[in-house]
């Protein structure tokens, strides 16, 4: 049977103030993948990179979302997954998501596309939980949808699609990992009154912000006072990269995901190029090793080719 070939795009969950419930797909970086179809039941893995990640299915988050869906299947079938991944694991970037979206959608197609977009993003949830401990859905959802999702409520599935201005967004990863479980291990487990209520209203001023196209209340949102404070200390130059960024015309940024990873958002390409020169000049000065983007906001999500 003829192989699907997809690319699947990083993401960045939360968005600052919106832990668990926003996220946006970006155009780079991108894994590969490809998917067949097979008469012979099971799931084959192989993976054409350097992360070593398991291949048994039960272990790997592309397998454990795939046999989420197989469940549902009336016939049995199989499929032979090969998996090249461009987005680092540990990144703040959603590899975890990328594997486990990609591969539920190209085995979707490959069957008539027989489920909803719902009920993809609930068997790609499956990996998530293997990755980090959680079903989320922050850097599922925009992997699936493209763009800026919201996601209401995880039990039922409630995802919104939100529109949102053209924007650029400048990235620095710093060579360390931060687990997604490790980052959660240290979050405060209660919150104050009057900081729920500033992170409330961040939440709708961003969300109302995209729907407007209006810069300034976007810039005026990505505030968070409940996540950041705590998990800004895991990541090295975090404090600095926001301060200058912010100084030299970002709208605003923070932690993608879990980290590492830090992000910006930018209304003008040539604001995001120099704030990605202030990243590399502040890890260069630190001597630690580190990537770069400068991308968009992808509104397609996973892209299906039988050619790459």
């Amino acid at each position: 049977m003829n192989p699907v070939k997809i690319k699947s795009p990083a993401t960045i969950a939360n968005l600052v103030c919106g832990f668990d419930v926003l996220g946006l797909a970006l155009n780079e970086p991108q894994d590969l993948m490809e998917v067949t179809l097979s008469e012979k039941p099971g799931i084959r893995i192989q993976h054409n990179d350097i992360y070593n990640l398991p291949t048994v299915p039960e272990q790997n988050v592309a397998g454990v979302a795939l046999l989420e869906l197989m469940q549902e299947l009336d016939n049995a079938v199989g499929f032979d997954i090969i998996i090249e991944k461009h987005i680092k694991p540990g990144s703040g970037l959603g590899s975890s998501a990328a594997s486990a979206a990609g591969v539920v959608v190209a085995a979707n197609h490959l069957l008539g596309n027989i489920f909803s977009k719902e009920d993809l993003v609930r068997f790609a949830m499956a990996g998530e939980k293997l990755a980090s401990g959680v079903k989320h859905a922050d850097n599922i959802s925009p992997c699936i949808y493209g763009g800026i999702t919201l996601i209401r409520s995880i039990f039922p599935l409630d995802i919104i699609a939100l529109p949102a201005p053209p924007m650029y967004v400048s990235v620095v990863h710093p060579q360390i990992e931060v687990k997604t479980s490790d980052a959660r291990e240290i979050l405060r487990k209660e919150v104050l009154l009057k900081d729920a209520i500033k992170q409330w209203g961040n939440i709708a001023g961003l969300v109302a912000g995209f729907m407007q196209n209006d810069y300034g209340l976007i810039s005026r949102s990505l505030e968070d006072v409940i996540i950041e404070p705590v998990r800004s200390m895991l990541i090295p130059g975090f404090d600095e990269v926001k301060k200058r960024s912010m100084d030299a015309g970002a709208l605003g940024g923070g932690i993608a995901g879990s980290g590492p990873s830090i992000f910006m958002l930018c209304k003008e390409e040539n604001a995001a190029k120099k704030i990605e020169a202030i990243m590399k000049d502040i890890y260069n000065n630190m001597a630690l090793a580190y990537h770069t983007y400068v991308t968009t906001i992808n509104n397609k999500g996973i892209t299906i080719s039988q050619e790459l």
